[in-house]
């Protein structure tokens, strides 16, 4: 999304940043939509209201919680973006016990506070360098459509619901509510269609297309409601450790092959002893009964 969103700034300067995030998750969720329709096993005539309900709220939650987060990346560091966008496991509790009326069980609380730890070991917030300008806000704000999506996915009253046609429905209107967006935001209408359209942005959408969003939130959408919302969301924390991993080498490889300016990031204690940390309150909670109703 990073390599994208600096391709799409050479391809088609002066557009804003908010820009490129709308048409990145555009043209994702319609390609990933139009990719889910020819699959043989989705039955679209059985399609039920109660599906049709369960996608738009996802579609509504998902598409604000990436274009904040895609948007919040251009004003702040990557380190600082991961942690912020892992407020849903602070979040997720926190509706629990407002619900609820009571707070979370002492083991929710110590396993989100080793990912919080975690989290900011992780990324160096130790160095006096945190502020909460644009890109930090909008990370938070994201972790928080993020925290919705995760509890309407689990609702109950879904359960039962096929996992192809809801979330067709669910990139449908993503797709819907980002592709005029875009078209509103654009410096030059031609910008939606030449921004991403160089052999490397292309290649990288098609990625980002079939293993980032068609593959990923399959796998998401059917295996998460077996899991209580608040495991999900530390779950879902692990995602900077592997996106640590991958930094390690991937930027650079990307820039040696599209000429964008993207260093690889470096392995430090943070990595490892952040990493640890919330991995280790992942490992607790898989032990742990459940304590939140699915």
């Amino acid at each position: 999304m990073k390599s994208l969103a600096l391709l799409g700034q050479r391809t088609s300067p002066g557009n804003s940043s908010f820009f490129f995030a709308t048409l990145c998750v555009a043209e994702r969720f319609v390609l990933a939509s139009l990719l889910l329709v020819c699959l043989p096993w989705l039955t679209l005539t059985r399609l039920t209201r109660s599906e049709v309900r369960q996608g738009l709220g996802l579609g509504i939650f998902g598409a604000a919680g990436l274009i904040l987060q895609m948007d919040g990346m251009a004003y702040t560091h990557a380190s600082t973006a991961a942690f912020l966008t892992q407020g849903y496991c602070v979040w997720i509790p926190l509706w629990f016990a407002l619900r609820q009326r009571r707070l979370p069980r002492w083991t929710t609380m110590a396993a989100t506070g080793l990912v919080l730890v975690g989290a900011a070991i992780l990324n160096d917030l130790g160095s006096g360098q945190f502020r909460l300008g644009r890109g930090e806000l909008e990370n938070l704000l994201g972790s928080v459509f993020f925290a919705a999506q995760i509890l309407w996915l689990e609702r109950r009253e879904f359960a039962g619901n096929h996992v192809g046609r809801f979330s067709l429905v669910m990139f449908l209107s993503m797709a819907a509510l980002c592709v005029p967006l875009a078209c509103l935001l654009a410096n030059h209408p031609r910008d939606v269609l030449t921004a991403y359209s160089s052999p490397a942005a292309l290649i990288m959408m098609g990625g980002l297309t079939l293993f980032c969003t068609l593959l990923t939130f399959l796998l998401a959408n059917r295996w998460q409601p077996e899991v209580p919302a608040t495991e999900a969301g530390l779950l879902y924390c692990t995602e900077p450790v592997f996106t640590f991993g991958v930094t390690l080498f991937l930027p650079s490889l990307i820039a040696k092959w599209t000429g964008i300016d993207y260093p690889n990031e470096i392995l430090s204690w943070n990595l490892l002893a952040g990493g640890g940390l919330i991995l280790a309150a992942n490992v607790w909670m898989q032990f742990q009964p459940a304590s939140e109703p699915k």
